[in-house]
């Protein structure tokens, strides 16, 4: 999402979030054509229900209709960010030190445009990731493109996600 578009909606969807009791806790925004689509991740400490994101996506479809700050037809999707959450502001990373992540990056770092890990240290410009046993990476977060949670059990075992068929 470009950068004016991204502060310009949460600007202005941040307040009516929090004021609805909930974190804004990410955008996504991607345009193709003459159509855009429009993620709204929202998050609380209760956790959020299907009700929830209901009510959000109703307060933030009538304040985009207000404000009309996508000028194309655009879908809303609003949910949680889930157990293996993307990750978007900085403050963000530091609440997960000690948890596993997924990096793609914008360009390689040490050779990396993938890394994944364990995040050890985190600030505003730099995340540091134990890639093997004890090397640890500093990736600027102006390289992360897309930064997301690994799932894990309680075993430490990463989830195993399968399809299921439903037989029909």
């Amino acid at each position: 999402m470009s950068e004016p578009m991204q502060e310009k909606l949460e600007g202005l969807l941040s307040p009516l979030v929090a004021g609805l009791g909930f974190e804004l806790w990410g955008l996504e925004y991607a345009q193709r054509g003459d159509q855009a689509l429009l993620r709204v991740f929202i998050d609380r400490d209760a956790g959020v229900t299907l009700d929830d994101c209901a009510l959000i996506s109703e307060q933030v479809g009538a304040l985009l209709d207000v404000e009309d700050p996508i000028t194309l037809a655009y879908r809303l999707e609003v949910s949680s960010p889930g157990l293996d959450r993307v990750l978007f502001r900085p403050e963000q990373y530091c609440r997960y030190l000690g948890e596993r992540l997924k990096l793609r990056l914008s360009w390689a770092v040490d050779g990396r445009r993938n890394v994944q890990g364990r995040l050890v240290d985190c600030d505003e410009l730099t995340v540091k990731v134990e890639v093997e046993m004890g090397e640890v990476v500093a990736i600027p977060l102006e390289a992360v493109h897309r930064a997301r949670l690994i799932y894990e059990m309680a075993s430490g075992q990463p989830e195993q996600r399968h399809a299921v068929d439903s037989g029909e």
